[in-house]
């Protein structure tokens, strides 16, 4: 294979990951013009077109879709080549993408990955945050951080930290509106929904023990309604109603007092953090060590 042949595969996946040529001159450092005149190039070499353009955004064509595939496998084939030939050496090294949900990868993973490239230099790594499910393949993407259920059971996945879910209100609501003795008393009260991907909203499912595995499910009702965690929270906070949160969300509030835990005898679905991946055979050292650091920081008592 030629040199200027993988140039091009790196070239054309990176185009396909932005869906903007402007984007991936930006990330490639080219002007505009110049990466347009790349893809020209490669798609004379091909006698093919590969994208469709307008003025805004590209979408591939059926032989950009089956090029996209196959550069993407033997990209990775080389890397892994290269992996295994290096693997002997101390110094960890190349490309690391790593994705993670928008709240929670800006506040927390992202100081960890600051940690990480203090501690391998010479290991590059591209974050993405992004709320909906990722496909790690089609998105050229080596690991995920996820809280809750795994998308795709097919999945390699390692937990990184149990986290049950609660509910939870502040004192102030539970002071106007009475404590919930049962769930069937939260379809009389006011209820905040967390709109999290395709889930069906404000549908509640509860456990009453280990042994129950049905569980019961409760509509609820609520005003208040977002997609981001942080918004319901503060919601919750400001004493408008009853909200599902993670323990990792309500560790604080529920000590200084500003939230109480409702009806802690019924175990709802827990939300443990998971990192995932496609392969782990053949898996990039890079991608192990992040792994590793990743349960490492979750591992220590400050990070509870």
């Amino acid at each position: 294979m030629r040199p200027d042949h993988t140039a091009d595969m790196d070239f054309f996946v990176l185009v396909a990951r932005h869906g903007s040529l402007a984007a991936a001159a930006r990330a490639l450092d080219l002007t505009p013009p110049a990466a347009t005149k790349r893809l020209a190039q490669l798609e004379a070499r091909l006698g093919v077109r590969l994208v469709n353009r307008t003025t805004r955004r590209i979408s591939l064509t059926g032989e950009g879709e089956i090029y996209l595939l196959h550069a993407t496998r033997i990209l990775d084939s080389i890397r892994e080549m290269e992996d295994a030939v290096a693997g002997g050496r101390a110094a960890l090294k190349g490309l690391l993408r790593v994705n993670a949900t928008l709240g929670f990868g800006r506040t927390t993973i992202a100081p960890i990955v600051s940690a990480f490239a203090q501690r391998y230099p010479q290991v590059e790594v591209q974050m993405e945050v992004t709320d909906r499910p990722v496909d790690l393949a089609d998105g050229g993407i080596d690991l995920a951080i996820r809280f809750g259920a795994l998308p795709d059971k097919r999945l390699n996945a390692r937990r990184v930290m149990s986290n049950r879910r609660f509910l939870c209100a502040s004192p102030l609501y539970l002071q106007r509106h009475g404590l919930p003795a049962s769930l069937a008393d939260l379809t009389r009260h006011r209820c905040i929904v967390h709109r999290q991907n395709d889930e069906a909203h404000g549908v509640w499912r509860f456990y009453s023990g280990e042994g129950d595995e049905h569980g019961e499910v409760v509509k609820v009702h609520g005003a208040l309604s977002s997609n981001d965690g942080d918004i319901v929270l503060g919601w919750a906070l400001d004493g408008h109603g009853i909200l599902v949160r993670s323990e990792w969300d309500l560790a604080r509030y529920v000590e200084s007092g500003r939230l109480q835990i409702v009806l802690p005898q019924y175990r709802l679905p827990s939300a443990d953090l998971f990192v995932y991946y496609l392969n782990r055979r053949n898996q990039a050292a890079r991608t192990r060590a992040f792994i590793d650091f990743l349960v490492e920081h979750f591992s220590q008592p400050s990070a509870a």
